[in-house]
């Protein structure tokens, strides 16, 4: 299952983990308390990628951590359609848009790499 003594160690955990702060600041502002259902979605989602490389882990199985890694870039793609909606309605910046999708965008890419290591 990898060289990992733990999960905190895997490079997607860690930087699932700084945009999970970032989605829970930004989703402070007052147009999402205007829109709270959206607000929790891509919080939800954020957590479930962190989540689910940490649960995945603590299954010590190749096997279910590659299926719970597929989760996890699944979330990524889910909360990447949220920020557009959150652009299109003007919730987010151009700018916090373009930073966000950037890393989203990298973890995904982290994820897929994990996944293939870890299927041969």
């Amino acid at each position: 299952m990898g060289k990992f003594n733990s999960f905190e160690e895997i490079n997607s955990w860690q930087k699932s983990r700084l945009l999970n702060k970032k989605i829970y600041q930004l989703t402070e502002n007052d147009a999402f308390r205007k829109d709270l259902d959206l607000a929790r979605q891509i919080r939800r989602s954020s957590v479930s990628i962190s989540s689910n490389i940490a649960e995945g882990f603590e299954r010590h199985t190749d096997k279910e951590f590659v299926h719970f890694l597929f989760i996890a870039k699944g979330s990524a793609g889910e909360m990447r359609s949220q920020l557009y909606l959150a652009l299109d309605l003007n919730y987010i910046t151009q700018e916090a848009f373009d930073d966000l999708l950037l890393e989203i965008s990298e973890i995904s890419r982290l994820l897929s790499g994990f996944i293939k290591y870890l299927s041969k």
